[in-house]
């Protein structure tokens, strides 16, 4: 299992084959990430998420939100979220991300996380919805998390810290070949938000 402590390259791919994991680290400045922290936590429109398991409804701790360009419909773990218009932060923070990677997103999935006990199970992005193989852009704001990845055949295990501001883009085969968790920990009592800019094909 390789643990990066990063010195930032962001044309290194972290995973060994399979797949493009490309770390940025911060590209926003303490303030700026701390004023978007603080908005986002105060005007996105967050719920608990639902999730069908074995046939029963789980309502989880952790909160949710879907927007985008359009109202997209977008469906995981049996649910599907109708996307809420952009707010001017999400655009913002879109234009940055689009700027800095050279790819571009039409939607967003947001994660609040009240502190550490609260994380993500192993899991792909690889919903029919999605443009298959195209880039996911993770924002991290808040608490720094430890962020896992796990090869679907080798179980090889990579592992980075995401660091408050930091951008993380997942793309090419990853979906197909690497599982991904955000692992609960002890050591954060904060709050972490996530945003995953996607690319929601129209049908």
């Amino acid at each position: 299992m390789k643990l990066f402590d990063l010195k930032v390259d962001s044309s290194k791919n972290l995973l060994p084959q399979d797949g493009t994991v490309n770390y940025y680290g911060k590209i926003l400045i303490l303030p700026e990430a701390n004023d978007f922290l603080d908005k986002l936590l105060n005007q996105i429109e967050w719920k608990n998420d639902e999730a069908v398991i074995f046939g029963k409804k789980i309502i989880t701790k952790r909160k949710v939100a879907w927007y985008g360009e359009k109202p997209f419909e977008y469906t995981y773990s049996k649910t599907t979220k109708r996307a809420l218009p952009w707010t001017t932060e999400l655009v913002t923070l879109k234009n940055k991300i689009e700027q800095e990677t050279g790819e571009t997103f039409n939607s967003c999935l947001l994660n609040l996380y009240h502190d550490g006990n609260e994380g993500m199970a192993w899991h792909s992005d690889g919903e029919k919805d999605l443009k298959k193989n195209g880039a996911i852009a993770s924002l991290s704001f808040g608490s720094e998390r430890k962020f896992a990845f796990k090869h679907k055949e080798t179980k090889e295990k990579v592992e980075l810290i995401l660091e408050h501001g930091s951008l993380l883009i997942m793309k090419d085969e990853t979906q197909t070949n690497w599982l991904h968790r955000l692992p609960p920990t002890k050591l954060s009592t904060q709050p972490r938000v996530n945003l995953t800019f996607r690319t929601i094909i129209e049908k």
